[in-house]
């Protein structure tokens, strides 16, 4: 996903699977390219340390399904969200709110019916700024849902394309547990394309800065939204 901001540390677990060869390569990413697809940005920021643990029980697949084992960027972290199951889940399958919350989401549709389902397809877009080796544009990123489990974990991928930028396809999996005080959540994406490839520690870099912010923003809508109201 796309963001304009630096991205916060806010007590999550950031396991980003290139952060040796980014901390020696790169110890501050600027104007980096990042797309989460499921969204996308560019983020001014390094990638945030490791700070919680997970629960125990596997969180790196839906169904059987994951991210692209092959690709060469990737990135997977989690995070607490002090909120009920239904509430993080509604918040993160209601496509089409996703702007409501997601300062980088400009626009989002779904292209079918019904609830959010396996097999369903969302449309949406973010600004994505200049980068040295890319030009401003605006990406349009077309999501297919591959798997999906009700309040547990839902898979989906797509290609991202703009004027002058183009990742191949992202795929993107969150899984939701139940845990005391609220939810963890987890999330890892990959991406594949000769584009993002030509400099694979910055495109990591970006990536994980942009799902840093995803996290962050549905921590907080989530844990407003259930505030007692006064």
């Amino acid at each position: 996903m796309f963001s304009t901001g630096p991205s916060p540390s806010h007590g999550r677990h950031a396991r980003p699977l290139h952060a040796r060869a980014l901390r020696r390569r790169h110890p501050v990413v600027t104007a980096a390219l990042t797309v989460s697809l499921a969204v996308a940005g560019v983020l001014a920021a390094t990638v945030p340390p490791a700070q919680a643990a997970a629960p125990h029980g596997s969180t790196s697949g839906c169904g059987g399904r994951g991210v692209d084992a092959a690709a060469l960027i990737r990135y997977e972290s989690d995070i607490v969200i002090k909120a009920p199951l239904a509430t993080v889940w509604k918040l993160q399958t209601d496509v089409e709110r996703w702007p409501s919350w997601q300062p980088p989401v400009t626009t989002a549709e779904r292209l079918d019916p019904g609830r959010l389902e396996t097999g369903s397809q969302f449309r949406w877009t973010t600004p994505a700024p200049a980068t040295p080796t890319t030009p401003a544009t605006t990406l349009t990123i077309t999501s297919t849902v591959q798997e999906l489990r009700r309040h547990r974990c839902v898979l989906w991928s797509g290609p991202a394309i703009g004027a002058g930028l183009r990742i191949d396809e992202g795929v993107h999996l969150w899984t939701f547990q139940k845990v005391q005080g609220g939810v963890h959540v987890h999330t890892e994406e990959t991406w594949t394309g000769p584009q993002v490839e030509a400099d694979v520690p910055t495109a990591t870099a970006a990536l994980g800065a942009g799902l840093e912010a995803w996290l962050h923003d549905l921590k907080t809508t989530a844990e407003a939204h259930d505030e007692p109201q006064r």
